[in-house]
């Protein structure tokens, strides 16, 4: 398992999608914008759920955590299934949400990745994408990183997607030697 952390619009899916092509065997791809995605409508707006606050802030609520504490623990079970699965995702917390994904894993060897961006970057990359609540990725860019320990870390300012997908696969190769 490979699970890449970063803020908003710092590159993660880009990275994500190269992985599938450089890998070779076939990995699954789940992120937090499809689990999101998933929730009851109802959900995305709610302080039990997920609120996007117009400063770019994001807040959860007791709801959002019980769901993805079930979607985590359905990742993991695909693993121990013998699934190689990527998450993209975006450790708002900090150590606690990465400490969430170590309870779930148990024993699960997995590679923890940090991608990082400038957060000027990843602001104009949030504009062009016109998907996201402007702010947000400056609000995140370092702030998903306090105090996450990473096995590797790549950064997106300057580098392409597919060589950040290499240097993790190649750090891969070498981790399962």
């Amino acid at each position: 398992m490979i699970i890449l952390n970063g803020g908003s619009s710092s590159g993660k899916s880009g990275i994500v999608r190269c992985l599938q092509d450089v890998l070779p065997d076939p990995w699954l791809a789940f992120g937090c914008d499809s689990f999101v995605d998933a929730m009851p409508a109802r959900m995305q707006a709610s302080d039990g759920g997920i609120v996007f606050a117009a400063d770019g802030g994001v807040s959860v609520g007791a709801d959002f955590r019980a769901l993805e504490a079930a979607w985590m623990e359905g990742v993991v079970a695909m693993v121990r299934a013998g699934a190689r699965v990527v998450i993209d995702d975006v450790f708002l917390g900090g150590a606690a949400s990465q400490q969430r994904w170590r309870n779930a894993l148990g024993d699960l060897p997995v590679l923890w990745v940090g991608v990082r961006c400038e957060s000027a970057v990843a602001a104009g990359r949030e504009i062009a994408r016109g998907d996201r609540t402007p702010g947000m990725a400056a609000s995140q860019a370092a702030i998903v990183h306090e105090g996450v320990s990473y096995d590797l870390e790549v950064d997106t300012t300057h580098a392409e997607s597919l060589v950040c997908a290499r240097t993790i696969a190649a750090h891969l190769g070498r981790s399962t030697r």
